[in-house]
């Protein structure tokens, strides 16, 4: 395995999945969504997100206007889906923790869709590592520090890249700025899989 990029802290592994690798994963993702169809969140103040999300495990995130939180059962009252194997292959490759993650958030991003800067913090122990791997079009990613604002630093991910935020960059806030559209075939009509493993406790 090749060495990671540093970017404020964040281990970058480039191409670290191939693209056989990254078919499969796409297929697991899309039965995880047969199970939990990706919905458009709110946050608590009642704007909609314009990121669709499913989520796999004993619990998921989710938002609304009662809160950010982790909910054992989608909002329909069903179980969420297992997680992929695949996933957890490649959580215990990067992570270096013996721990398996008990969660796994899917964000799909569409043209013109991006994530704010923000931190994962809804956790219930946060010395446990987030581990982010990129599907489809490449996505520019910004990290900066623990403190909104201050110093960023940015760079594309592409499909088979895995970030992986542990040690002091576990709560750096971090975003999508944007999508470069048609910038892979991964997905027959386009846009970004972005799979997140994290131990939500």
């Amino acid at each position: 395995m090749s060495t990671a990029i540093d970017l404020n802290g964040v281990a970058i592994w480039k191409s670290l999945i191939d693209r056989g690798q990254q078919k499969a994963l796409t297929d697991a993702l899309r039965r995880v969504a047969e199970h939990a169809p990706f919905r458009q969140y709110a946050t608590p103040g009642g704007q909609r997100m314009s990121v669709r999300m499913s989520g796999a495990g004993q619990a998921a995130w989710m938002s609304d206007r009662s809160g950010y939180r982790y909910a054992a059962l989608q909002p329909n009252g069903e179980s969420w889906p297992e997680i992929p194997g695949q996933l957890l292959e490649i959580w215990r490759t990067v992570s270096g923790v013996a721990r398996d993650p008990d969660t796994c958030l899917v964000n799909f991003y569409g043209p013109g869709t991006k994530m704010g800067m923000h931190q994962d913090k809804d956790e219930a122990d946060l010395s446990w590592p987030v581990v982010s791997i990129s599907l489809g079009d490449d996505a520019l990613f910004r990290v900066g520090g623990p403190r909104r604002g201050g110093k960023t630093q940015s760079i594309w991910l592409a499909s088979g890249d895995v970030a992986v935020l542990a040690g002091k960059a576990r709560l750096h806030h971090h975003g999508i700025d944007r999508i470069k559209s048609g910038s892979s075939t991964l997905l027959p009509k386009g846009g970004r899989l972005n799979a997140t493993l994290r131990v939500a406790g």
